[in-house]
């Protein structure tokens, strides 16, 4: 190994030195095994291209930093017919029953192999090491990535209809209008009005809490953490201009979704890598009730249906109408808002959209109630 100059004082050569490569022989082929095994499982298992991309650029870079080392000197120091660790297992080393329990043995093996690489590089090469530990904390934030998505799909499984709705100008009409919904067994309402005061927002709030308790339909909070936790929301969905999902999620816990509106498959990509629970893709069509500066149209749902494998919810002046055109171009779940909540009759056109997702075979089971 070089030693290198830096801000303090230089290193000195170890006196155990061929001690040292051999660790680090040891923990690069272990993070290396351990991050192929990770990017195979979300390739091949979740078929998520972003976080497997991302488990491949890591990888890579940790080859880049053997790369500026003796890499023959690890060979040399390699000792396997004496590794007094070869005969030792425990039963947790032999127990795999998924391929989740795969990923998250194998993050826990790459975290742990980085750490050790880290620790063995400082003496010799503190630039090197500080690039262990960043790498180290990468795949942490992968981990975190591949933990909130599994948790989005299991919890959004079988859910395809998402409702949004304003809180309306009087409590009464809106709780009716709720109670219709809940009944017509909505999945996923979203609370969003802009020009109520949060006294207002809480009350509507508390309307959903009560209709949705015994049900299977669950109740989002648009923007707002803070009241989302307030009113007992069974999560919160984020626009592009709000806190981060990192933030939210400071707020809301562990146990509420965190969505995140999406307009590009760069932010998509993003919101995966942030850690959200699902995605709103769009807007898709133009709307009669809100007006957009652009439109991503279709194509925007068949780049996210080709590499996003967490939850989305294809949004934007979806109708009767054009719901198809969204389903063919990969849409599997769908949030409507005028369309339902203005009509004469919300429950029915409930069922119309309930039909068309059917038959295009969307959606399977309904989910559990969590919250």
């Amino acid at each position: 190994m070089t030693l290198e100059d830096s801000a303090g004082p230089k290193p000195s050569e170890p006196d155990d030195l061929p001690a040292l490569e051999r660790l680090l022989d040891a923990n690069f082929n272990r993070a290396g095994e351990g991050l192929r095994v990770v990017e195979d499982v979300l390739r091949l298992a979740r078929n998520d291209s972003v976080l497997s991309r991302q488990a491949k650029r890591i990888r890579h870079s940790l080859a880049d930093i053997l790369l500026e080392l003796d890499l023959r000197s690890f060979l040399l120091a390699r000792n396997v017919a004496e590794d007094v660790g070869r005969t030792v297992q425990t039963e947790q080393e032999l127990f795999r029953e998924s391929a989740d329990d795969l990923l998250v043995a194998n993050l826990k093996r790459t975290q742990q192999s980085l750490r050790v690489i880290e620790e063995c590089l400082k003496p010799t090469s503190r630039r090197l090491a500080t690039r262990a530990e960043e790498l180290r904390y990468e795949v942490y934030q992968l981990e975190h990535a591949a933990c909130a998505g599994e948790w989005g799909r299991r919890q959004l499984e079988g859910s395809t209809l998402y409702v949004l709705s304003d809180g309306g100008r009087d409590l009464v009409p809106f709780e009716s209008l709720m109670r219709e919904l809940v009944a017509a067994e909505v999945d996923v309402i979203q609370l969003r009005d802009k020009s109520l005061d949060d006294r207002q927002l809480l009350a509507r709030g508390e309307v959903l809490g009560r209709l949705t308790k015994e049900s299977t339909t669950r109740w989002i909070m648009n923007d707002r953490a803070d009241l989302a936790v307030l009113a007992g929301a069974d999560g919160v969905h984020l626009g592009q201009g709000d806190v981060t999902v990192a933030q939210a999620r400071r707020l809301v816990g562990p146990n509420r979704w965190i969505g995140v509106s999406t307009h590009s498959l760069e932010q998509a990509e993003q919101a995966v890598l942030d850690g959200a629970n699902y995605i709103g893709v769009g807007p898709t069509f133009a709307s009669p009730t809100k007006s957009f500066e652009w439109l991503c149209g279709t194509d925007l749902i068949a780049q996210v249906a080709a590499s996003i494998a967490i939850p989305f919810f294809a949004i934007g002046g979806i109708t009767l109408d054009n719901v198809d055109r969204a389903i063919r171009a990969g849409a599997q779940r769908i949030a409507v808002g005028s369309a339902i909540t203005q009509s004469s009759s919300p429950s029915a056109v409930v069922r119309e959209f309930r039909g068309k997702l059917k038959a295009a075979g969307c959606g399977a089971c309904r989910p559990i109630k969590s919250i």
